[in-house]
């Protein structure tokens, strides 16, 4: 059984893998045909942009998979023989978080790879390596506190019911929903500064999108998220009452306030058909076909992994495997996602009023060249990664002209070039 459980891992390590060699070998093929949508210098600048963030993740894909052979192998074993407590719970919480905080701090050589040498390179990172340091160690701080609670939470259940998977993936489910309402909140607390919206023109026209929707907020802030990333970007976060509309100071600095309330109808758009929901819907479809597959494993596998089947262990399990269900489930959500994205696109069209989709298809444009988002993908890449359509067929959509471009790059037949 443990041959088995490894073998499905390095099949989506290889696929994963295979996938982001196509994507390279693609990136380095299109950028030598004529630009679109970014000026010729930029279109390459993106694309190697995209090909590096590509490179390092199949370096992270091998070392993550390294160490997933150590852990089944003998990593949790070790855990579990090196930590005793006489307290149950407080065992399984020192070896679960244990298990988090290793990893964690095995992976922050690619974090700040990706930050303060790619990014920095292209031009993206604002941010110093004490703010890093600073933002790392909170991040730590909150998953010790936060995790430890679950990790509690889920000892609990396992050892108190029979269909102990079931009421865990009530439980985790309940605390998905609970971060998606506080994350503003927290954000505001401990990471990026908000502060109210000063523009009263803006702030009105803001509100007045709102008000067609039916969307109720506690207020449109502003995020000076410049202190860390160049990038353009705005969230809807929480529920009911508690609900936040943030602007990152870089999106209001280079849009028009057309552009930007475009993207903001976007946005709406996704609040007018229950995106959030059906997909907080989905990933509660994601989690019960988790905690279903991994509350009923044989016995075998931990006898031969020289282990028992102790709450922590399950909980390890558990966070080991949820990449490979991310990755399998990825591409139907994907599928609905890209779908739910063409709908707000035209809500968000409509609610711009006349001429509302050259705003938006402005904006898209905007996002694309600040952004340095590649404009072409792989179709491979598209069906594994893509949560929304390539900005392409989002423009064609909205009846831009994008000009000629060469079908065997839509098609994904050209030469690969790695």
């Amino acid at each position: 059984m443990l041959m088995t459980v490894i073998a499905i891992y390095t099949i989506f390590v290889l696929v994963s893998i295979y996938t982001s060699v196509m994507q390279i070998g693609f990136v380095n093929t299109a950028k030598r045909k004529k630009a679109i949508l970014l000026s010729d210098s930029d279109f390459i600048k993106a694309a190697n942009y995209s090909v590096a963030k590509e490179k390092l993740s199949i370096v992270s894909s091998f070392f993550d998979y390294l160490m997933f052979i150590v852990w089944m192998s003998f990593g949790i074993a070790y855990l579990s023989g090196e930590m005793v407590f006489k307290e149950e719970a407080m065992m399984s919480i020192a070896i679960v978080m244990s298990f988090v905080i290793i990893n964690s701090i095995i992976s922050l050589p690619f974090t700040y790879y990706e930050k303060f040498v790619i990014d920095a390179k292209f031009g993206f990172n604002k941010s110093s390596k004490k703010q890093w340091i600073k933002d790392t160690l909170i991040s730590f701080a909150m998953t010790l506190l936060l995790g430890s609670l679950v990790v509690w939470g889920i000892y609990t259940i396992i050892t108190s019911f029979t269909l102990w998977w079931l009421w865990s993936f009530v439980f985790i489910f309940g605390v998905v929903v609970l971060i998606n309402m506080l994350y503003p909140a927290f954000r505001a607390m401990f990471f990026d500064k908000l502060t109210p919206l000063k523009d009263e023109a803006l702030d009105e026209q803001i509100k007045d999108l709102m008000d067609k929707t039916g969307f109720v907020s506690s207020g449109v802030f502003v995020s000076d998220a410049s202190k860390r990333d160049a990038r353009l970007n705005a969230y809807f976060g929480g529920f009911g009452k508690a609900k936040r509309v943030v602007l990152f100071d870089t999106l209001i600095e280079k849009l028009t306030t057309k552009e930007l309330l475009a993207v903001l109808g976007h946005e709406l758009g996704h609040f007018a058909h229950g995106d959030i929901y059906k997909n907080i819907a989905l990933v509660g479809a994601m989690l019960l076909l988790m905690f279903g597959i991994f509350g009923n494993l044989p016995d075998s596998l931990y006898l031969e992994m020289g282990i028992t089947s102790e709450p922590y262990v399950l909980m390890i399990l558990l966070l080991l495997f949820m990449p490979v269900l991310g990755f399998i489930m990825m591409p139907i959500m994907g599928i609905m996602s890209r779908h739910n994205e063409y709908e707000a696109d035209r809500v968000g069209s409509e609610l711009g009023g006349a001429g509302g989709e050259v705003e938006l298809a402005n904006a898209l444009t905007k996002l694309v060249q600040e952004n340095k988002s590649f404009p072409l993908s792989h179709p491979l890449y598209i069906f594994f990664h893509y949560t929304h359509p390539p900005v392409l067929e989002r423009l064609k959509v909205l009846g831009v002209d994008v000009g000629e471009m060469d079908k065997s790059l839509l098609e994904g037949k050209c030469e690969a070039d790695i």
